[in-house]
Formats: structure tokens, C-alpha cells, sequence
């Protein structure tokens, strides 16, 4: 009896190695390199971990943070309109002094509406506000290869959640989205002096400021 139990036991665990075996996940380690690969997956795979090695995704947060705490990255409509008033254009000029101090970085602007009206037209609606942003900034200098209204949310993702009309949901928000492919400093992966560019030129001014000569700083160290 223990025997029968001891190779029905060893018959399972054959059976389970077999089934794991024939799995993608198994298979990925014990056949040839490339067996399973698809081209989408593999480019994004790798994409990201070049991303995450180089420091390129982290820069990229970092400057995502830093604009969303300095300046003010959403505009308002009124109803049914995709019109800037003044206060919003004067938080665009915000936004558009702080994206020339970065020529090599790239934003995406997202649309959104309120309740009222159906989802197709809500949808278009929120993207004539993401492209009206994307104009106003382009009129301030922005390149227009920098921006992007690549996408509009409609009335998905409210602010507020009510049926009725609300301003705060009818919203445009600018969002840092990457580097500037073309750029000799992103091509040099020089993306730490990109993100710190401003703070050394602060800290060269105010050496200069200070009077301190460089030998002095030489000594010191």
C-alpha cells in the first residue's frame, strides 16, 4: 500500500514537471534563446530596463515632480467651450517659462470635460481643449515637436464626481512625458545634467556673487 502511494505521488509530481515544462513561462528557460519572443514585448521589456539603467525613466519623474510642484499645470473652461480666459492663459505663460529652461523635454497635454452631453462629444470636446493648450504654448516659443495633445479623457476621470455641471472637471493638464530624442544632451544619456542644469548655474552665480575665488575653494578642499 505505501509502495501504490509512493508512485502515485511520484506520478503527479512527473505529471505537474510535464505541464510546467510545456508552459511559455518553463519554456522561456529551458529552450533556445529568442523561442518565444514577440517583437512588441521584447522592445518594450527592453526599452524600459534601458530606460530604468541609464536613469533616464527616474530623471523623468523627477522632472514630472518638480513642474507639478512649480508651476500651475491645469487650466479651466467654461461649459461647452474649449476657450482659454485670462486666468489660464497666464498659468500657460507659467508653464511656458518653466518648459524653456528644458529644451530637451517633451509634455502631453490631456483634455477632459464634465458630465453633461454624451461620452463621443465629451471626448472631442476635452481634445479641442488639449490642443487649444497646445497652440497657446506653441505661441510662447514652445517647439511644437515638444508637445503633444495625444490624448483626451473626456469625462472619465472627474475631479469631482457629479452628474451636473462642473468646472473644476472641465480641465486641460500639461504633463512632463520623456526626452527629446533628437537632443545631443539626450543622446549623450546626459540626463542628470539636464535635471540639475538650473540649480548649477544658481550656485556658479552666486560663487561669483560671494566674491570667493576659486583658489580659496581649492584650498578649503
Amino acid at each position: 500500500m505505501k509502495n501504490a502511494r509512493k508512485s502515485f505521488t511520484m506520478f503527479l509530481a512527473c505529471t505537474a514537471l510535464t505541464a510546467c515544462a510545456s508552459s511559455p513561462d518553463m519554456m522561456r528557460f529551458e529552450s533556445e534563446a529568442g523561442l518565444l519572443l514577440r517583437g512588441a514585448d521584447f522592445g518594450n521589456a527592453t526599452r524600459n530596463n534601458t530606460q530604468i539603467m541609464s536613469g533616464e525613466k527616474s530623471y523623468a519623474i523627477d522632472l514630472a515632480n518638480r513642474f507639478a510642484a512649480e508651476v500651475i499645470t491645469t487650466v479651466h473652461f467654461s461649459f461647452n467651450s474649449a476657450a482659454l480666459d485670462a486666468g489660464a492663459r497666464d498659468a500657460l505663460r507659467e508653464q511656458a517659462n518653466w518648459i524653456r529652461q528644458f529644451p530637451e523635454i517633451t509634455f502631453r497635454v490631456f483634455g477632459h470635460a464634465d458630465a453633461p452631453g454624451t461620452n463621443a462629444y465629451n471626448k472631442a470636446l476635452g481634445l479641442r481643449r488639449a490642443h487649444a493648450v497646445v497652440a497657446f504654448l506653441s505661441s510662447q516659443g514652445i517647439s511644437r515637436n515638444r508637445l503633444e495633445a495625444v490624448s483626451s479623457l473626456g469625462e472619465t476621470q472627474p475631479l469631482v464626481a457629479t452628474e451636473a455641471r462642473e468646472r473644476r472637471n472641465r480641465r486641460a493638464v500639461t504633463e512632463v512625458s520623456g526626452f527629446l530624442r533628437s537632443h545631443p544632451s539626450v543622446l549623450d544619456g546626459k540626463y542628470a545634467q539636464i535635471i540639475f542644469r538650473d540649480y548649477a548655474s544658481s550656485a556658479e552665480a552666486a560663487i561669483g556673487t560671494s566674491g570667493i575665488a576659486g583658489s580659496e575653494l581649492a584650498t578649503d578642499n
